[in-house]
Order: structure tokens, then sequence, then C-alpha cells
């Protein structure tokens, strides 16, 4: 960066003041014309291509069906993304106990679905009333409390939802565990110092913590449980959304408009839950000198940053810095 020196001036309260001026970067500029063209020519060659029909995409894209099926998508992965995580932070529990059986309980059944393609998962899902037509529960060789048929039980619907959920718990017990691995365990010794139980340990000192590693990738998992949906027809289940407008471009032989209509929906939800990531990271990331504020400023440092905010806590000094700087 080359610089060079002003003459002193009244008005400026530093003398010889160094300007220093950028070096000039022309790749820069070219990288970003060349981008900004191979962008326009993309968006030219949507929407000038008569093909994709964007005419029947508006007619349809609020269609009554369409919006039918994205609430069953949202249902499916909201659902799903629920039961997976309870059962992952019980998965991560058994992993970290010291009782042997819970941890290779734990770990079978996260080889298990983490070695599986949920496709095939979803497969057997749909076949459980041929494999299993009645089940019961009971004492295993003796007698039975109570049995029903699958087939009245478990619909399409709790099939899909179940095998989404299952599948997903494997790999969010390997998140949660490297959430709660993360935290120093000085953190939990200290705690127990204080004579706080192992549940209030949890809740209130490791969680907390372990939040900053878990929530990241726990939304790229959310974001793509609502692309995973579309694989529930192997149940199967014609309720989502990828099936609906595929069966409706279907019976009008206009395929394309209705897969862009499903990407739409797709992408908006995407963007929305992108939307809701972002700010939980922010969230969870105070203190920890990773939050950004507003205009990508970092919470944590800079001026206004940590000093102000505990200037604003009222628990020090106006000047915090006042006894160590001259």
């Amino acid at each position: 960066m080359s610089s060079s020196k002003a003459p002193a001036s009244g008005n400026d309260p530093v003398p010889n003041r160094i300007h220093a001026r950028p070096v000039p970067r022309p790749g820069r500029l070219v990288a970003a014309v060349v981008v900004l063209v191979l962008a326009a020519m993309a968006a030219n060659a949507l929407v000038t291509n008569e093909n994709f029909r964007w005419d029947v995409v508006w007619l349809y894209v609020r269609d009554v069906v369409v919006i039918r099926a994205v609430l069953w998508t949202l249902v499916l992965t909201f659902g799903s993304m629920v039961i997976a995580v309870v059962l992952a932070v019980t998965l991560a529990m058994m992993r970290r106990s010291d009782n042997p059986v819970m941890r290779w309980v734990s770990w079978a059944w996260i080889w298990f679905f983490r070695g599986t393609p949920i496709y095939t998962q979803l497969i057997f899902w749909g076949l459980l009333a041929v494999l299993y037509p009645r089940l019961s529960l009971g004492i295993p060789f003796g007698p039975e409390f109570f049995s029903f048929r699958t087939d009245d039980v478990l619909t399409a619907f709790w099939l899909a939802l179940f095998g989404l959920a299952f599948n997903e718990s494997a790999y969010l017990a390997e998140i949660m565990r490297a959430g709660l691995t993360s935290v120093d365990p000085g953190q939990a010794e200290a705690a127990k110092a204080l004579g706080m139980k192992d549940g209030k340990i949890m809740r209130r000192v490791i969680l907390p913590q372990a939040m900053r590693v878990i929530v990241p990738p726990t939304g790229n998992e959310t974001i793509s449980m609502l692309k995973t949906t579309s694989l529930v027809v192997a149940v199967p289940l014609t309720l989502e959304l990828t099936y609906a407008t595929s069966a409706m471009g279907n019976r009008q032989f206009l395929p394309i408009p209705f897969l862009v209509i499903a990407a739409l929906w797709y992408l908006l939800i995407t963007s929305i839950l992108m939307v809701g990531q972002h700010y939980l990271e922010r969230y969870y990331g105070r203190g920890f000198g990773t939050a950004t504020g507003r205009r990508g400023k970092s919470k944590g440092t800079g001026p206004g940053g940590k000093q102000a905010a505990i200037a604003a806590a009222g628990t020090v000094k106006e000047d915090v810095n006042r006894e160590v700087t001259p």
C-alpha cells in the first residue's frame, strides 16, 4: 500500500498525517465484470426461454393443491426434526454414559441409520405391514400386554415421519455429541463444586455453551430435511410437494413448469430457514467473539463492543480503562 505525507494543515489535529491509498487491484474489477456478465446471461436464458412456460408457473404456483402440498412438506420437515432432536439428545447422552450397554446401543443405532441410504430405509418402512402385519407389546417369549394391526395404527404419514426422524437422529446425535464435547470439562467440575445437580448442570451450564456448535449444523440438517421429504414417495406418501407438482405436470403433459413451481417453493422456504438460522447463530454466539451485528461488525470487538456492553451493565465504573490506561 502506497502512502504520502500531506503538509500540515491548521484544521488537521494530527500533524503530518499519513494519507494511505489502497493498492490498485484491476483483477478484482475484471473478475466482478465477468461474474456479472455470466449472471446476466443466466438470467436471460431463464427469462426468455419459452419452454419454461412462465405463464403456467405463475398460474399454478398459488394453486390450492400446491399450497396443500407445501403445508404437508412443512409438517413432515418440522415434525421429523422435533422427533429427531429428542432422539439425538438421548443418543448423545447415552454415548457419554459410563454404562457400556447404553454406549453400545447408541453406537449401534447411529451405525445402522447412518450406514444405510434413507431411500432404502423408507422402502422398508413402507413394507412394515408386510413384514409385521401385527405388532404387540409384552415380555419376550412370554405374555403379551396388548397388540394391534400395523395397518390400523401406522399409516403412510406416520411411517414417513418416523422414517425421516430415525434416520436424521443418527446424524444429529453426532452433532449433539460434538457440541457437548466442545465445552471445557472444567465447567461441569466447577458447577459440581457449587453443589449443582447433573441435570441442572446440563441445562444451565453445558447446553447453553454447546448450542454455539450445535446450531449451525442443525440448521443445515433442517434445510436438508426439507428436501429429503421428496423421498417419502418410497413409503408411499403422495402428499408432499415434489410428488404433487410432478403429478399435476404429468396430467397436463407439462412437467417442466411444475418442477419449476416446486423449485421456487423450496427456494422460498429455504431462504426463510436460512434467515432464522442466521439469527439463532448470532444469539448463541454472543460472548464468543463470533456473533456479528449490523453491517457485519463483530459484536465482541471494536468500539462499542465488549467494553460498551460492560459499561452498560452498570457493574463497573463508567470508564473501565481509566485505572489501567494513563
